[in-house]
């Protein structure tokens, strides 16, 4: 049983290689749609389950009676078990079948969205008392606990498609293609927020995980059938050797065919500085995009007085304008920066600063600047987060532990994400909402201090390549 449990996990092996030139061509135009869209729209619906949250959270703290610190303490522990996860999913990803292992992820976060909500059934705030704990405590523990989870399964996303589209994609179209593809985060986030906010309107808040959950798991039977693992389990040559492109100068491949996985985590993962620069410069990209995510609403409804419909509005606009700037940070970065990504992640930092004092300062009547400055907060954080910690660090080090460089700036990101609920929640509690947007502007210039740190470092090191 555990044997067969490992080979429907376990990556498969490489198919007889195919010989015909016409059919190789003709499977890769199809394979290479069909893995990315399958995981662009994987993508998409994992945030079904996960942003759900952050449209609920004013009725949530309202029916159990939850404060903005335990509100932000419970969103903290799915971002601390993600954070865990994407770096030890990360490394079991380059070894897994994306086929299986994506699926499958998805449908077990469907069911923790379930369990969270039918927690509520079984543990009703001061009705009951277990082992002289008041129930309301009880219920948040229980509450943190399938979050938790939720976030260990969420965690087992992104790896996978980091796999795929290193393997699918050559250096010279991997930027774009990446780029394009990132636009599944804000996408996701924007179709989250807005069919959360439609079913509360509807079924009350419990509905936004019950239908997301139903929605996820009819995805991921969908998933099992279009998703396939490298070209080479199916026949199909690697991606350079196809596009006649040689691989980057950095990446060693043919030394690192020779030694074992082990030896090349440590040289790309453990110790490469550029790639733990990138990583610290991540928790501070993830306070203020999770900082705005989560808890822009809430700031909507009780600060400007807008309705949870209009606030849910106008955080669909953060992520869906915001989708633009992750495809211009890779344009701008590969076009005029000839790929180089550190200028462009200065710049766009500094205009997130610019965006959040702009939307603090804008009159609550002044609904239409509202939805242009949360746009913008979106567009300029959706750059330099698609770019630190996804593909800076996957070009920084080797395409054979693409998952897990992924996953390594992923744990420092998500460190972030805790920080910011659990921080922001804190601080609305204690100093209000201009505390919070103090948080965010703070943690975005030491993002900015990094990456000159980082942009220097790297003009340093060019003489030697």
């Amino acid at each position: 049983m555990a044997n067969k449990f490992i080979d429907f996990f376990k990556e498969p092996p490489a198919a007889e290689p195919i010989k015909d030139e016409a059919q190789i061509k003709k499977m890769y135009s199809h394979f290479r749609w069909r893995i990315f869209y399958s995981s662009f729209i994987a993508y998409v619906v994992f945030h079904l389950c996960r942003k759900n949250i952050a449209v609920a959270l004013p009725a949530m703290g309202q029916d159990l009676h939850l404060t903005n610190t335990q509100l932000g303490l419970l969103g903290s522990t799915l971002y601390v078990t993600y954070g865990i996860g994407k770096f030890v999913n990360g490394v079991i990803a380059d070894k897994a079948n994306v086929r299986t292992f994506l699926p499958t992820a998805l449908i077990l976060s469907a069911i923790c969205n379930l369990c969270f909500v039918l927690s509520d059934i079984f543990v009703t705030p001061g009705h009951i008392s277990f082992f002289g704990l008041p129930s309301g405590t009880i219920l948040l523990w229980l509450l943190a606990f399938f979050w938790g989870a939720n976030g260990w399964f969420q965690s087992c996303g992104f790896p996978p498609v980091a796999k795929s589209l290193s393997y699918w994609f050559s250096n010279s179209e991997r930027g774009t293609k990446w780029s394009l593809w990132s636009t599944s985060h804000q996408i996701g986030v924007f179709a989250a927020v807005t069919l959360s906010g439609f079913v509360i309107e509807r079924l009350g808040w419990k509905g936004a995980f019950y239908v997301p959950a139903i929605i996820c798991i009819i995805t991921g039977i969908w998933l099992y059938n279009r998703l396939r693992d490298k070209p080479q389990t199916i026949g199909l040559p690697d991606i350079e050797k196809y596009n006649n492109e040689p691989v980057k100068e950095n990446s060693n491949d043919e030394e690192e065919d020779t030694r074992s996985y082990f030896q090349i985590f440590k040289e790309h993962i453990l110790c490469n500085p550029v790639l733990w620069m990138l990583a610290i410069a991540y928790i501070f990209v993830y306070i203020i995009r999770f900082g705005t995510e989560d808890w822009l609403v809430k700031y909507l409804v009780e600060v400007k007085g807008n309705s949870l419909t209009l606030a849910s509005t106008k955080l669909s606009s953060l992520a869906l304008v915001g989708a633009m700037g992750a495809i211009c940070a890779g344009v701008i970065s590969d076009k005029v920066y000839k790929g180089n990504r550190t200028p462009i992640n200065i710049i766009f930092l500094i205009c997130l600063i610019i965006s959040l004092l702009a939307f603090a300062a804008n009159p609550a009547s002044n609904h239409i600047m509202d939805y242009v400055y949360a746009a913008m907060i979106g567009t300029f954080t959706a750059g330099p987060q698609m770019l630190i910690g996804g593909l800076c660090a996957v070009e920084s080090s080797s395409k054979k532990v693409a998952s897990a460089s992924i996953g390594f700036t992923g744990v420092f990101g998500y460190i972030g994400a805790a920080l910011s609920s659990s921080g922001t929640g804190y601080v609305v509690d204690k100093f209000g909402w201009n505390g919070a947007i103090a948080f965010w502007m703070i943690s975005t210039m030491i993002c900015v201090v990094i990456c000159i740190i980082l942009l220097l470092y790297e003009n340093i090191k060019k003489p030697e390549i």
